[in-house]
């Protein structure tokens, strides 16, 4: 089996929605891609009168990273057909109970949006196999290299970066649609239909304790902060208080570090290590557990948005954000391809187990 394209992405979460009624919902995604594209995602657990937590999961926010929509759209297939029929689940050395299965299903909602980039997954799988961004002309001046917008730079968080870091902070993203590395943020946060998706899914499920994007690469399990090291000593350091502007972003020094409550950094930390470890019982690949910022520093990302949503707005639920950097290659050769979906699909599985212990 190939790499889906973008309709087999939508019809595999379609042929899943009906042939599971009872374990699933076929969402439809209330804003179109520039292109025109509807979006779906899909709800796979046991229905009830009431709100379960749910676990959200998206994929293929940047188009060149293939394999994570097969991951998602493979995840939802596995808990949807071991459940029907019973049965566990085993990815390699690692194995899952039929009750557990039965546990993730009727005791989450687990959401996949395994395609949230529908243009630019088309273009990189038939134009251009490095496109990281959407495809959205509006900001180019007629530029073909300055087409799109960087989907995980687009969401509100720091989004004024010139402002919120130190002039020296090597943080990834740009202002300038032309950026060479692709991560050029949009003219303002939200302004593209695909990050309004995104938003308005976690808004939909009222209930949303969780959430995983899925990327490649570089073997990591990344939970927040992304603008900057974590620390839960002092409160009055945060992304919302102007007196820190101008000193974010600089590893290993005094001037600041981002605050996360301890138990919200403790619990992040265990749900990234279940994940790991189950993950390198498939076949002993080793996935590292850590903060975003120890990859690099960055904002304006769907796991830095997610987490600080409680933070900035009243009444909204605290959501646990990650972000899955899968494997060491964007599209690797699909038989390694197929082991890596193993691999991963096994971390989310022990990690929807694990929101529940």
């Amino acid at each position: 089996m190939p790499y889906l394209n973008v309709v087999e992405v939508e019809s595999g979460l379609a042929s899943l929605a009906t042939a599971f009624p009872a374990t699933t919902d076929l969402i439809e995604l209330p804003e179109p891609s520039v292109q025109g594209r509807t979006c779906h995602a899909l709800r796979v657990g046991t229905h009830r009168l009431a709100p379960k937590d749910a676990v959200v999961l998206t994929g293929g926010v940047h188009a060149r990273e293939w394999g994570s929509c097969e991951i998602l759209v493979n995840l939802a297939a596995d808990l949807l057909h071991a459940h029907a029929g019973g049965t566990g689940l085993a990815y390699g050395g690692t194995h899952f109970t039929a009750d557990q299965v039965r546990t993730v299903v009727e005791e989450l909602d687990v959401v996949v949006f395994p395609l949230v980039n529908p243009d630019g997954r088309r273009h990189s799988q038939t134009v251009a196999p490095g496109w990281r961004r959407n495809r959205n002309p509006a900001q180019s001046g007629g530029d073909p290299q300055a087409i799109g917008v960087d989907i995980n730079r687009n969401f509100d968080f720091l989004f004024d970066f010139r402002t919120a870091f130190h002039p020296l902070a090597p943080v990834r993203v740009s202002d300038d649609p032309a950026d060479p590395n692709q991560v050029y943020q949009g003219p303002e946060p939200f302004s593209e239909p695909e990050t309004r998706n995104v938003r308005w899914l976690i808004e939909q499920f009222i209930r949303t304790r969780w959430f995983v994007d899925v990327h490649s690469y570089t073997q990591n399990m990344l939970y927040v902060w992304g603008d900057d090291d974590s620390q839960s000593d002092d409160p009055t350091r945060n992304f919302q208080n102007p007196a820190f502007d101008g000193k974010r972003g600089l590893r290993d020094d005094l001037l600041y570090a981002e605050f996360i409550p301890k138990p919200d950094a403790d619990d992040a930390a265990l749900l990234a290590q279940q994940f790991c470890k189950a993950l390198k019982g498939v076949r002993g690949k080793v996935y590292t557990p850590k903060p975003a910022f120890d990859l690099y520093p960055t904002c304006g990302t769907s796991d830095d948005y997610t987490y600080a949503r409680h933070i900035v707005g009243a009444g909204e639920e605290r959501i646990l954000a990650f972000t899955v950097e899968w494997g060491m290659d964007f599209h690797p050769p699909w038989p390694e391809m197929k082991n890596i979906v193993l691999d991963v699909d096994a971390g989310l599985v022990q990690f929807c187990l694990s929101t529940l212990s």
